[in-house]
């Protein structure tokens, strides 16, 4: 099974849909289990899944800079 094309599927249909990434951003594993219908993964392929799709969203990245965001926002009306 092609993981890096699974992970890659996931991604698009995750892309600019707000609910689903709030939906995997709770649950990645019921997420894509919900996504990929049929598709039989044992549960290390699914962490790795689940690992990849977050890597390639950038959510992590995404968790860190908004809270950089607002400490320069603060920083700018003088509040730390």
């Amino acid at each position: 099974m092609d993981l890096q094309k699974i992970i890659t599927d996931l991604v698009a249909k995750l892309t600019g849909n707000n609910s689903l990434i709030a939906k995997f951003k709770k649950n990645p594993i019921e997420t894509i289990k919900g996504l990929l219908g049929n598709v039989n993964l044992d549960s290390n392929q699914l962490k790795s899944v689940a690992d990849g799709v977050a890597a390639k969203l950038n959510l992590d990245d995404v968790v860190k800079q908004g809270g950089g965001i607002l400490a320069k926002i603060k920083g700018l009306f003088g509040k730390k």
